[in-house]
């Protein structure tokens, strides 16, 4: 792969700045971004929300009819070639679509799970004939589709699945028998994107649709949330799939899973950002109307607090999605009429990376908001009339989805430590640098968020200062020592989060001036604040467990020296501006 034609290389935060120029931000939308977001958000408020409790009934049929409703505003079609009948959009676009029905619970995932895992594997990897039959019904919800790869067995490790294909005698079907297990979609889905073991071997993928022999449901799954959408086991006995239903190559199913997840990832944390705005604004909306102690909620400096980490956590969320979005569309923008696998794949797998850092932060920004709403809300957030009780359910899911919070926190770092095991990228290079750097500190730029750019390069020196501390522990075995990388993801994460949103407000600020983005200036001061703490306690649980003596504490004077000397004064001060924006809205703003 040529990475001179992309902007920045996948996981380059972890070892090198970028320029505010260079970052996609929400105020770089377009009128064409702003009209999808618009349409999904009515489809939401219009559609959605009046048959919610239907929808909480499992009323499947409402589901597809739905469904085929925003087909035809082309909701289903924005990532579907435009010969092939579909919108053909950015991949900023995508994130819109999924961030607007983020609020909308299991219709959401439902919504989510066809337009990106159970039609992507066709728009990237399917041949022209499968294109041209597929892609139109799907954009249009003719077809609903469903994505099968977990297994009773194969859940994290979806490659040990056991689930076979074998060639009939004749030589014109595939024979497919295993079963997938929570499958989404599954009671009303026309398409099942289904990998299976050629002769008991080779991973591949196919395109099953419902009513081919053999193919049965399991009962509907009694879940905790997200009820709106249907959730059953896929068997298959025997059943005949046509030979020209292989998608892609036979023993390349991987290929096609593994990346088409991570635009999962991405899309998953866009639509838990969306969900985490809904959930501040029913916060913001439920606090200045319940009074205790003779005055509002809303008064109390607690629930100000809460109410501005809240929004903090927006911010970092809204701020890393949109910089990801741009990253793949630089990525995958100009992919849609290409036929070179090979090349695609790699564009796939380019930003892995970030996408498990959208997965878990937006996963986790969305259920730290939910428990707090509900935390606001007191007694009647249990209740099942407010609808924080609902949002709390459905909010759990989504740290298991597109592989799980854990899964996904080693792969933030291991991509960067396989470059580096491979010699391609010099990462020691980059550790002597930083801790020669952290040895000998210099004053950086002076202006209205020089201390949080400052902070963002501390905390990249403390990433490869434990990186290096890692390496050297452990050398080769590093990808063994579970616990240590998820440290260092941790670290990663809060890196990604805070950089993302210091160059938002750095264009911001370039572009408009600091009177007008005041709000974006606080955010910016209370969440690196935040960071530092966080990015302190994780280097040094980190340290603890891989080192001790003299070395222990020489690492830890020297993480804790270059984090310290950045910490802010007066942080109440900046919490009770940003929590008074938020009541005086009653909604997320920034």
């Amino acid at each position: 792969m040529n990475n001179e034609l992309l902007s920045y290389p996948g996981a380059g935060f972890l070892y090198q700045s970028s320029a505010p120029e260079d970052v996609f931000t929400p105020e770089d939308l377009s009128d064409e971004h702003k009209l999808i977001a618009r349409t999904a958000k009515k489809f939401l408020e219009t559609e959605i929300w009046p048959n919610n409790e239907k929808l909480e009934q499992q009323n499947f049929l409402l589901v597809k009819e739905l469904m085929q409703k925003a087909g035809e505003l082309g909701l289903l079609a924005h990532s579907v070639p435009e010969k092939y009948g579909g919108l053909g959009l950015d991949k900023i676009s995508k994130g819109l679509v999924g961030e607007s029905l983020g609020p909308a619970g299991g219709y959401g995932v439902a919504h989510s799970n066809h337009t990106c895992i159970a039609t992507l594997p066709i728009t990237y990897f399917g041949t022209p004939a499968q294109k041209e039959y597929y892609l139109p019904k799907l954009a249009s919800g003719e077809f609903i589709g469903a994505y099968c790869l977990t297994e009773p067995e194969a859940g994290s490790d979806a490659l040990s699945a056991r689930t076979t294909a074998v060639l009939n005698e004749a030589g014109t079907h595939y024979l497919l028998n295993g079963s997938k297990m929570f499958i989404t979609n599954a009671a009303f889905s026309d398409t099942f994107i289904v990998y299976a073991k050629v002769d008991g071997k080779d991973f591949t993928a196919f395109i099953v649709e419902k009513d081919f022999p053999g193919l049965s449901l399991g009962a509907e799954e009694e879940k905790m949330g997200i009820k709106g959408s249907s959730t059953r086991t896929v068997n298959f006995d025997n059943c005949e799939v046509p030979k020209e239903n292989l998608l892609g190559a036979i023993g390349k199913g991987h290929i096609i899973a593994l990346n088409v997840l991570n635009l999962g990832r991405f899309n998953l944390g866009s639509a838990c950002m969306g969900a985490a705005k809904y959930g501040l604004h029913l916060a913001a909306s439920y606090v200045k109307q319940r009074k205790q102690f003779g005055k509002k909620i809303a008064e109390f400096s607690a629930t100000q607090e809460k109410l501005a980490d809240m929004a903090v956590r927006i911010y970092e969320s809204e701020s890393l999605q949109y910089r990801t979005a741009g990253y793949l569309e630089d990525a995958l923008g100009g992919l849609y009429d290409n036929d070179d696998h090979s090349l695609i794949a790699k564009r796939l797998m380019e930003y892995a990376t970030e996408c498990a850092v959208c997965k878990v932060h937006g996963s986790e920004t969305l259920d730290f908001i939910a428990d707090e709403a509900l935390q606001l809300h007191g007694g009647y957030g249990y209740i099942k009339d407010y609808k924080v009780e609902q949002m709390y359910r459905d909010s759990r899911i989504n740290r298991i989805f597109e592989g799980t919070n854990e899964v996904n926190r080693l792969l933030i770092p291991g991509g960067l430590l396989k470059q580096a095991g491979k010699g391609t990228l010099p990462l020691g290079e980059h550790i002597a640098q930083a801790v020669a750097e952290m040895n000998n500190p210099k004053i950086g730029s002076i202006g209205i968020i020089s201390r949080e750019i400052e902070a963002v390069n501390a905390i990249r020196r403390v990433f490869l200062l434990c990186a290096g501390l890692a390496f050297e522990a452990f050398g080769e075995k590093l990808a063994e020592q579970q616990e240590t990388l998820m440290k260092l993801a941790d670290v990663g994460i809060q890196l990604y989060a805070a950089e993302s949103a210091v160059l938002r407000t750095q264009k911001a600020l370039h572009k408009n001036g600091a009177e007008k983005e005041q709000l974006k200036v606080e955010l910016t001061k209370a969440l690196l604040d935040d960071s530092l703490l966080a990015v302190e306690m994780s280097a040094r649980r980190l340290m603890q467990g891989i080192t001790g003596g003299r070395a222990l504490k020489a690492s830890m004077t020297m993480a804790g020296n270059e984090l310290s000397r950045l910490h802010a004064e007066q942080g109440n001060a900046t919490k009770r501006k940003i929590a008074a924006a938020v009541l005086e809205a009653e909604h997320y703003i920034c």
